[in-house]
Protein backbone atom coordinates (compact mmCIF):
# COMPACT_ATOMS: atom_id res chain seq x y z
CA UNK A 1 0.00 0.00 0.00
CA UNK A 2 3.06 2.64 0.86
CA UNK A 3 4.52 1.62 -2.71
CA UNK A 4 0.95 2.73 -4.11
CA UNK A 5 0.67 6.22 -2.50
CA UNK A 6 4.45 6.88 -3.30
CA UNK A 7 4.21 6.39 -6.91
CA UNK A 8 0.64 8.02 -6.94
CA UNK A 9 2.28 11.37 -5.54
CA UNK A 10 5.01 11.00 -7.75
CA UNK A 11 2.58 10.64 -10.82
CA UNK A 12 0.82 13.89 -9.28
CA UNK A 13 3.88 15.87 -8.62
CA UNK A 14 4.97 15.20 -12.24
CA UNK A 15 1.99 15.92 -13.80
CA UNK A 16 2.04 19.40 -11.93
CA UNK A 17 5.44 19.97 -13.22
CA UNK A 18 5.00 19.72 -16.49
CA UNK A 19 1.31 21.12 -16.65
CA UNK A 20 1.79 23.80 -19.33
CA UNK A 21 3.08 21.44 -21.37
CA UNK A 22 0.47 18.98 -20.97
CA UNK A 23 -1.91 21.74 -21.77
CA UNK A 24 -0.64 21.77 -25.29
CA UNK A 25 -1.69 18.02 -25.94
CA UNK A 26 -5.39 19.17 -26.05
CA UNK A 27 -6.37 15.85 -23.62
CA UNK A 28 -9.84 18.02 -22.76
CA UNK A 29 -11.15 19.00 -26.47
CA UNK A 30 -10.77 15.59 -28.59
CA UNK A 31 -13.54 14.33 -30.86
CA UNK A 32 -15.74 12.42 -28.99
CA UNK A 33 -15.57 14.91 -26.00
CA UNK A 34 -19.07 15.98 -25.27
CA UNK A 35 -19.62 19.89 -25.06
CA UNK A 36 -23.56 21.51 -24.46
CA UNK A 37 -23.33 24.88 -24.36
CA UNK A 38 -26.86 26.93 -23.63
CA UNK A 39 -27.28 30.22 -22.23
CA UNK A 40 -26.37 30.31 -18.84
CA UNK A 41 -25.81 26.78 -18.75
CA UNK A 42 -22.54 24.58 -19.97
CA UNK A 43 -22.22 20.61 -19.85
CA UNK A 44 -18.82 19.05 -20.63
CA UNK A 45 -18.46 15.08 -20.48
CA UNK A 46 -14.56 14.08 -21.60
CA UNK A 47 -15.72 10.56 -22.72
CA UNK A 48 -12.56 10.07 -25.01
CA UNK A 49 -9.96 11.63 -22.62
CA UNK A 50 -11.42 9.33 -19.97
CA UNK A 51 -10.62 6.60 -22.02
CA UNK A 52 -7.28 7.77 -22.74
CA UNK A 53 -6.58 8.14 -19.35
CA UNK A 54 -8.44 5.17 -18.20
CA UNK A 55 -5.85 3.04 -21.11
CA UNK A 56 -2.86 4.69 -19.81
CA UNK A 57 -2.96 4.17 -16.20
CA UNK A 58 -3.66 0.47 -16.96
CA UNK A 59 -1.37 0.12 -18.79
CA UNK A 60 1.00 1.59 -15.79
CA UNK A 61 -0.70 -0.27 -13.22
CA UNK A 62 0.06 -3.68 -15.14
CA UNK A 63 3.71 -2.69 -15.80
CA UNK A 64 4.35 -2.02 -11.97
CA UNK A 65 2.62 -5.00 -10.61
CA UNK A 66 5.03 -7.12 -12.89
Amino acid sequence: MRNILIVTGAVILAAGLLWPWLMKLHLGRLPGDIVINRPNFKLYIPITTMIIISVLISILLRIFRK
